[in-house]
Formats: structure tokens, sequence, C-alpha cells
């Protein structure tokens, strides 16, 4: 009888296990939500992008439920309550596409191409 193999579902793999990847994407919504712009890969943008997305639909939300989901997302307690406080109004009319991606080029070393997230 033939192997089947199990689709993981459309998120990038990043060439990184499960546990290195969620927890780089943690770090990365983080430092988002810190900085509100950040420099990365395009393959590691493309993925923020729809896990920061994701996050700010919790915080927008606001219920405890979301707010306790977010809690084991997001590091800091001030990124948490910058979430549910100034990033949930600022987004609260908008339906989705809360960040956006700027191509910035390619980076020097491997040239690699790079992206900002706002």
């Amino acid at each position: 009888m033939a192997r089947v193999r199990v689709r993981l579902g459309d998120w990038n793999r990043l060439n990184r296990k499960w546990e290195h990847r969620v927890s780089m994407m943690k770090t990365m919504v983080t430092q988002l939500l810190e900085k509100e712009r950040i420099r990365t890969t395009l393959a590691k943008a493309k993925t923020l992008q729809r896990y920061a997305d994701k996050i700010i639909t919790l915080g927008k939300q606001g219920t405890r439920e979301a707010w306790l989901e977010a809690r084991g997302i997001v590091r800091t307690d001030r990124e948490l309550h910058k979430l549910f406080t100034q990033v949930a109004i600022r987004y609260r009319e908008r339906p989705g596409g809360f960040t956006r991606l700027v191509r910035a080029g390619w980076r020097t070393g491997d040239s690699a191409p790079v992206a900002f997230v706002e």
C-alpha cells in the first residue's frame, strides 16, 4: 500500500523545524509591534505578514479569550498592551490587510531578497 503524505498547509516552512519556526515568528511579531517596521528576508516577511494579521485581529476582538491567546504569542507585556490599545484602535475600521510588504532589494553577502514589514 502506498504511503500518503499529509499536507501541512500553505505556511512556508522556511527550512526550519516547527519549534524554531514558531519561536521565530513569535519573536518577529513582538519586534513588529515594538518597532512597527522590521527588515527581514522576503520569505520570512511573507510568513510574518500572515501571522501578524492574525494577531492584530485578536487585538481588535478585545475579548478575554483573545487576550489569553495573544499572550501566548506576544513575548512582552508592553507590546501586548500596545496591541490591545493603540494597534486595535488604529485598525478598528479596517477589515484586514493590516501589514504591508515593501521590497528593499537584496542583502549584501548572500544576495537574499529583503523586504520591510510595516
